[in-house]
């Protein structure tokens, strides 16, 4: 008599949805993907230019999230986007 297929092992899908979970806690939860910047007027103005170039606001959600002017004319702001146009 035959016995029954012995089911695949579930341990490496309990690792990857471990460390998915593990990663979305340590960005605080969120969807998107943020990174902040601290450039001069004309850069800045080139790095957001760049991001929605390359991760258009359509398929993306790209945006600059927050932005301010400190001295010397230079600029912080965080750029924010999904992370696939999935």
């Amino acid at each position: 008599m035959a016995r029954p297929p012995t089911p695949p092992s579930l341990d490496g899908l309990k690792r990857q949805i471990a460390r998915h979970r593990d990663q979305r806690s340590a960005s605080g939860g969120s969807l998107f993907v943020r990174e902040t910047f601290l450039l001069d007027r004309a850069s800045a103005r080139r790095k957001a230019l760049e991001w929605f170039e390359h991760f258009p606001k359509a398929a993306y959600w790209t945006e600059v999230e927050s932005w301010r002017q400190l001295e010397g004319d230079r600029i912080e702001f965080t750029m924010r986007r999904l992370p696939t146009a999935d």
